[in-house]
């Protein structure tokens, strides 16, 4: 040891305080990194698939509405052949053009996944519609569709994206 240098030991009620105050301190940052709980995938995934049933019971009833409150306010809805339209009150419009009366319609997923954090859940499926034609005749349009999910912040899931598209060629194109 160098001259005027003391060695110093804990012991006693020292050594006691100073482990005291180790130990609560882990316990305070392992407290504070504490991972969230699991989210729960499957109820997330059930919460889609029944709020997608109301929407399908909706628009199955011709109702336009109804059919579009399962949208948020921001949603984002790609219908085919036509422009995107934003937000709900447009995405309604858009449903009302296409559930006229003699409209028949039909979706299913046919897979619902939800993200890890169990905040977002994707579905893609297929649809088929009916409706009357200009000459009275029904016209039938098959294809498949993507959508997004959301969890709201009242704990509602609502669609923020909607993309659906037919896999019947375009009005006068030729397919090979």
């Amino acid at each position: 040891m160098k001259p005027g240098c003391e060695r110093r030991q804990l012991s006693g009620r020292g050594l006691g305080q100073a482990v005291c105050l180790s130990f609560a301190g882990l316990m305070l940052v392992a407290g504070c990194n504490q991972a969230p709980p699991p989210a729960d995938r499957l109820a997330a995934e059930d919460a889609v698939r029944a709020a997608d049933g109301e929407a399908l019971k909706a628009a199955q009833a011709l109702d336009a509405a109804g059919t579009a409150s399962s949208y948020s306010e921001d949603v984002m809805v790609m219908p085919p052949n036509q422009a995107a339209a934003s937000g709900r009150a447009a995405a309604q419009k858009v449903w009302a053009a296409m559930l006229v009366p003699g409209t028949q319609v039909s979706w299913f997923a046919n897979k619902v996944e939800a993200a890890a954090s169990g905040e977002m859940v994707y579905e893609q499926g297929t649809y088929s519609v009916e409706t009357p034609g200009p000459d009275g005749k029904p016209v039938t349009d098959e294809g498949k569709f993507l959508s997004v999910w959301k969890k709201q912040g009242n704990g509602e899931w609502k669609e923020v994206e909607s993309i659906w598209n037919s896999d019947l060629p375009a009005a006068g194109t030729k397919t090979t």
